[in-house]
C-alpha cells in the first residue's frame, strides 16, 4: 500500500495528512498525538474517523498542520482523516457522512469593521 496524501481544512488552520500501513502511531508536526494535543477532548475529535471505522491500530499517520487555534487544527486533521478513510474503503463514506465528518465547517471569524469595537457591535443609535 502506498502513502495516501489528504488535506482538510477549519477555519484558517490547513492540516496535510499522510496515511500508511503502520501499528497506529499518530505524529502531528513530528510530535506526538498526546504532546501536540494535550485535552482528552482535542485528542478524541483527532482519532474519531479512526475510531469509527475500527482502524485505530492499522495505519500510522503522520500530520502537518499550520495556522489557526488548536481547535481548528484538531477539526482540520479530523476532515484530511475522514477524507483519507474514504480513499481507503467506499464503505467507510456510509459511517463518516452521517457523522457529519466529510462536510467542510464553511464558518469563518467576521472582519473588524472600522469605527466599531468588534465585529457584529451594531452602530450607536442617534435620533438626531
Amino acid at each position: 500500500m502506498e502513502t495516501i496524501h489528504k488535506i482538510g481544512r477549519r477555519k484558517t488552520a490547513v492540516a496535510r495528512v499522510y496515511l500508511k500501513e503502520g501499528k497506529g502511531k499518530i505524529t502531528i508536526n513530528k510530535r506526538d498525538l498526546e504532546n501536540y494535543f494535550t485535552t482528552s477532548t482535542l485528542q478524541y475529535k483527532v482519532k474519531q474517523p479512526l475510531m469509527l471505522t475500527d482502524n485505530e491500530k492499522t495505519f500510522d499517520i503522520s500530520v502537518n498542520v499550520f495556522g489557526g487555534g488548536v481547535t481548528g487544527q484538531a477539526e482540520a486533521i479530523r476532515l484530511g482523516l475522514s477524507r483519507a478513510m474514504c480513499t481507503l474503503n467506499d464503505e467507510n463514506r456510509g459511517i463518516l457522512k452521517p457523522e457529519g465528518l466529510l462536510t467542510r465547517d464553511p464558518r469563518m471569524v467576521e472582519r473588524k469593521k472600522f469605527g466599531q469595537k468588534k465585529a457584529r457591535k451594531k452602530f450607536q443609535f442617534s435620533k438626531r
